[in-house]
């Protein structure tokens, strides 16, 4: 099959049903004409993120009309090979801790590298120019994929080796968990946020129990901490939108 034509006007996010991606989908849904979504099924231990992207779809599609006609095809891809090499606190069952390196144990190494080059070959496929992905240098929990320096070069490689332009959006990039907040009430108002708290599943440990106001998570992992602090900040400061 020859690869198609990459048009300017799509983009595949990486999505994962989680806070961060469903603020990308909506950022690129605001910008593109054209959007796809790309999730992975690693092995991980919060398995139900994958249900939760289903619902952020649909919620999606049902409350912001003028979006669902841009929102196009999901993909699921099963790369649970590389989760069992990868072992980390997201894969197995380990203590969700610091590690020697210095690095959290929730760390799966290559992960966005290994992500976002599963999604560079769909997108040759699909012919959507722009990748976009949730990684955050400011609230990043310390993962060294998630650094713009990473992607920049990943973002080269993958050009070369494709002889393609692609570009690697991160739109997060620069923002705290209370500017992403802010982010999403300023892209689709408290619906969007609505959204996020009831539908979107952040925590480590796959915890789905009871809402907390910020929405469902053990509460003492780094990802609903985060989340959680985020919020209360956001929340304190009066919900604002971001600044464009």
């Amino acid at each position: 099959m020859t690869p198609a034509e990459l048009s300017a006007d799509g983009a595949l996010v990486l999505f994962s049903g989680g806070q961060d991606s469903t603020a990308c989908l909506a950022w690129a849904l605001d910008r593109y004409d054209r959007v796809e979504t790309v999730g992975f099924d690693y092995g991980q231990r919060h398995i139900v993120e994958m249900d939760a992207r289903q619902a952020v779809r649909a919620a999606m599609i049902d409350r912001f009309p003028a979006w669902a006609g841009r929102l196009g095809e999901d993909h699921v891809l099963d790369i649970r090979g590389f989760g069992a090499v990868a072992q980390s606190a997201l894969t197995a069952d380990r203590e969700i801790e610091m590690t020697a390196r210095g690095l959290p144990s929730t760390f799966v190494p290559g992960r966005n590298l290994v992500f976002l080059t599963y999604a560079a070959a769909l997108a040759d496929r699909r012919g959507l120019a722009a990748l976009v992905g949730g990684m955050c240098e400011t609230d990043f929990s310390g993962y060294p994929d998630c650094r713009r320096d990473t992607l920049d070069a990943l973002q080269t490689a993958l050009n070369l080796g494709m002889d393609r332009t692609f570009r690697i959006e991160t739109p997060l990039m620069w923002l705290t968990k209370a500017q992403t907040w802010a982010l999403a009430r300023r892209l689709g108002g408290e619906t969007l946020v609505d959204i996020t708290i009831a539908d979107t599943h952040t925590c480590y440990r796959g915890d789905r129990g009871e809402l907390q106001p910020w929405g469902h998570g053990c509460g003492d992992c780094p990802a609903c901490d985060l989340r959680a602090a985020g919020y209360a900040e956001w929340d304190a400061a009066g919900r604002p939108d971001l600044a464009a």
